[in-house]
């Protein structure tokens, strides 16, 4: 057995994990940064009653544990990373495999297994209390260098200026 090697830039994969859970909607939700390692990465979904898609059953909202999947597939790749990037996902596909067990919180470990130039390939299983009993399986595709903004970089809102119709 080999023991995890640690992340590539332990500095950039912490404050994107910070980052990531601080997002509004990742706040709202609850989303918890667990660990990571290169390639890998765990994030947390608390159970709660506001994230509840079927009030009947107490089942969590699938768009919740979408939004579980594709940001800890992200993380997932910002392991591999030695400096800051923007990505945007460009494909995912989960399956939903059972429903989550009411009361009980979501984790998602998410694996980058390889990393181009230009696209990174992930693969997450989002669990409970047993990760050969998955709530979801998911692969996804990511773009790199999506965009030149700086994570975590604010810009401010538009300015009206004479001409522009800003």
């Amino acid at each position: 057995m080999s023991l995890p090697l640690p992340v590539q830039n332990r500095a950039v994969f912490d404050e994107v994990a910070q980052w990531l859970c601080r997002i509004p909607h990742a706040a709202t939700i609850g989303l918890q940064f667990l660990q990571g390692e290169r390639g890998r990465a765990t994030l947390l979904l608390p159970w709660a009653e506001k994230l509840v898609g079927d009030s009947r059953r107490g089942v969590l909202h699938g768009g919740v544990i979408t939004s579980l999947v594709d940001s800890t597939s992200a993380l997932s790749i910002f392991s591999l990373l030695g400096e800051p990037e923007a990505i945007a996902t460009l494909d995912l596909r989960i399956d939903y495999l059972r429903p989550a067990t009411p009361g009980q919180p979501v984790y998602c470990t998410a694996e980058c297994y390889r990393l181009t130039g230009e696209i990174a390939f992930t693969r997450a299983t989002a669990y409970q209390d047993d990760q050969s009993r998955p709530v979801a399986y998911s692969v996804g595709t990511f773009m790199r260098g999506a965009h030149r903004a700086t994570i975590g970089e604010t810009h401010p809102a538009a300015v009206d200026q004479p001409g522009t119709g800003a």
